[in-house]
């Protein structure tokens, strides 16, 4: 979660010398010290205003303290504090998982180049077509600041949530992104009161179709039909079928996605022109709105400019990042 994020923070203790109790003091803590420290620091310095964490248990982990923290969306972290109290370590990080994201990432931002709001035609009614992987934490970066974007502008905006034509979160991300289909198909206006649930935290696919009272027998109808014309499950198993022989096929808006040049999470297309976009709300909101010939009135909206969070979670703020999920 937040690679970038962490990232920076971890590079920042070492090059940095940041410390957390500004003492130099060669004293160890107490697990109850470390703690109050950590809880201390946290709060202070890395989470939003009005949101909080919480200690669930601490313990010694290779002359460390593991730290497993609570976030006020529900979702766990564990992190690490040094015993002395001076170095926080926000998440273990996996170097090969990070420098292949990190390939990916330029890749994208090399492929994914797109034109800018002044070369968006201009309609009457604006449509926007969003690209992403359900699970790509940059996609659900941009979901998040899409959505405000949306709800605003109302009737005056066409747009539809669609995915990329493969996946690079397993099987669980093609269910997913059947589901989120299926709604969007069936009952659209609960997509986003779904997404909005979904977006808050890692695997709530159940709690949330519970809360939203999504029909379930429409859903399972549909899943089941997309499924079978569109081969997922079948590709899924067959995996001679995946692109590049690591990433499982998902069809269902494979020509759009290539009609637009969409090669990865996320993919945002105004008025049939993919185009770049800051993820916060309000550069959302702008760039959208460049696409109207008479802009409507939700166009002068007042809108959130601090860009969300990549991956689930409303506790804290993002950076602003151009990158994506890609091959």
């Amino acid at each position: 979660m937040k690679k970038i994020i962490v990232l920076s923070l971890i590079l920042a203790f070492f090059t940095a010398g940041c410390s957390l109790t500004g003492a130099d003091s060669p004293k160890i803590l107490t697990p109850e010290e470390a703690k109050a420290t950590a809880i201390d620091f946290i709060n202070n310095n890395l989470m939003q205003p009005g949101s909080e964490v919480s200690v669930k248990e601490i313990s010694e982990d290779n002359n460390l303290y593991k730290i497993v923290l609570n976030m006020s969306s529900g979702q766990e972290i564990t992190s690490y504090l040094s015993k002395d109290g001076k170095l926080f370590f926000p998440q273990v990080m996996n170097i090969e998982e990070v420098t292949k994201e990190a390939e990916q990432n330029k890749n994208q931002e090399e492929t994914n180049k797109a034109a800018t709001s002044a070369d968006v035609p201009k309609t009457e009614k604006v449509k926007v077509e969003l690209f992403v992987m359900s699970h790509c934490p940059y996609g659900t970066q941009i979901e998040k600041g899409i959505i405000p974007v949306i709800e605003v502008l109302g009737d005056d905006v066409d747009f539809e949530l669609k995915f990329c034509d493969y996946a690079m979160h397993d099987k669980k991300e093609l269910d997913e992104q059947l589901t989120q289909h299926c709604i969007q198909e069936n009952e659209p206006e609960k997509l986003f009161e779904y997404l909005k649930c979904f977006l808050g935290e890692a695997d709530a696919t159940e709690k949330c179709l519970n809360s939203v009272r999504i029909n379930r027998s429409k859903l399972s109808a549909c899943v089941n039909s997309t499924d079978e014309e569109y081969r997922i499950t079948e590709l899924y198993n067959d995996k001679n079928t995946w692109t590049s022989g690591r990433f499982p096929q998902y069809n269902v808006n494979k020509a759009d996605a290539n009609k637009y040049g969409v090669k990865g999470s996320p993919g945002l297309v105004v008025n049939g022109v993919k185009i770049s976009s800051a993820r916060d709300s309000d550069s959302l909101l702008k760039t959208i709105c460049a696409g109207y010939e008479n802009a409507p009135s939700g166009c002068g909206a007042e809108l959130s400019s601090v860009s969300p969070s990549p991956g689930f979670g409303y506790d804290a703020a993002g950076p602003t990042t151009t990158a994506g999920c890609a091959q």
